[in-house]
């Protein structure tokens, strides 16, 4: 989906540079001087299919989400006071980067306005499109790609899952798999090993119509 702004009054839009703990880097924080016209947010999710013995079409299961990613254009323009346009690209180049301390590029967070999206930084294209006599770029558009970053456990404890406090029974049915039971039982498809070990399948795509599966809790040994 994409999302145009119009309006005069808009504040300024920042990307802020995050530190290890989620905090904004006191001074690192990259102001972008001329608002951007346009964005598109992107969301998806990921199915799989398994064939079944006699079925010509596959079985399309829910496999997972995709983290949203935020696509924008920036405008970079120092004609005015001929310094090198380079030096505030650079800083976008420098989301692309390692950090040392991290050992990973740093997290990073797009404010503006009423949109507020925590990300790293997946491409930065540069174009330069003005130069001084002697060379120098003076202005240049940057495509933005930002991927969503959540730190792991963040989407557990704002929507934990819970199962039931007791063992359960499962009977399987035609189109069942142990990725799909696990999604509806414990509301997460990769808690299907719970079920195979609690059920001593060794091949967890091969599950027998009418056979009646144990669903223990979460936590249970």
């Amino acid at each position: 989906m994409g999302a145009r702004a119009t309006g005069s009054k808009l504040q300024d839009a920042v990307i802020q540079v995050l530190d290890a703990s989620g905090d904004p880097v006191s001074g690192a924080e990259i102001p972008v001087a001329f608002k951007p016209t346009d964005y598109s947010l992107t969301r998806s999710v990921t199915y799989g299919s398994q064939s079944l013995p006699g079925n010509r079409t596959p079985v399309t299961q829910f496999v997972s989400g995709e983290a949203d990613t935020l696509t924008m254009e920036l405008f970079f323009d120092t004609f005015e006071t001929g310094t090198d346009v380079r030096e505030q690209t650079d800083r976008i180049d420098g989301l692309l980067a390692v950090d040392a301390e991290l050992h990973a590029p740093p997290t990073c967070r797009f404010v503006w306005g009423s949109l507020n999206f925590r990300s790293v930084v997946e491409s930065a294209n540069k174009s330069f499109t003005m130069f001084l006599d002697d060379g120098t770029p003076v202005r240049a558009r940057v495509d933005v790609t930002f991927r969503e970053y959540a730190p792991p456990g963040d989407e557990q404890a704002a929507r934990p899952r819970q199962s039931a406090d007791r063992t359960k029974r499962w009977r399987v049915t035609e189109g069942d798999t142990l990725w799909s039971i696990a999604a509806s039982e414990y509301g997460d498809p990769t808690k299907w090993r719970v079920v195979a070990t609690a059920n001593g399948i060794e091949n967890p795509r091969t599950l027998t119509i009418g056979v009646e599966l144990t669903l223990p809790p979460l936590g249970s040994p």
